[in-house]
């Protein structure tokens, strides 16, 4: 996993971290049980204060992410299949939003864009 942060986003680097994690998580990059690099091995990889990536660590944890062994590092906890669909379902709103408002700003009405998502959906095994 690379974890890229930037200190012009506007989003905190603690943040960034942990959106970066989640996805991971979401992804299936990171599986139950693989572990995390260790706070001060990320914070000298991305050259940021070791307070940043504990910080980011600290709140994986209390949203059930990540689990912290003392002494060991931190590790990936198993997932609530509820919360990874609902991660899902809020990934396609989005992406469903984006293009009604694409198809409204361009004149196109609902049933185009129906007509859209039945063809895409019956030609998705071509764009695998």
């Amino acid at each position: 996993m690379k974890i890229i942060v930037s200190n012009r986003s506007g989003i905190p680097i603690y943040e960034q971290i942990k959106d970066q994690v989640k996805e991971a998580i979401f992804s299936g990059e990171l599986t139950e049980g693989e572990a995390l690099p260790s706070i001060r091995h990320l914070a000298k990889d991305l050259q940021i204060s070791v307070i940043t990536t504990s910080r980011a660590y600290s709140d994986l944890e209390q949203e059930g992410f990540i689990v912290n062994v003392q002494g060991k590092g931190c590790y990936v906890l198993p997932q609530d299949k509820e919360m990874l669909r609902e991660n899902t379902l809020r990934k396609i709103e989005g992406a469903l939003l984006t293009a009604i408002v694409a198809a409204y700003a361009g004149g196109i009405d609902k049933k185009a864009l129906y007509t859209m998502l039945d063809l895409l959906w019956e030609d998705y095994d071509k764009y695998e």
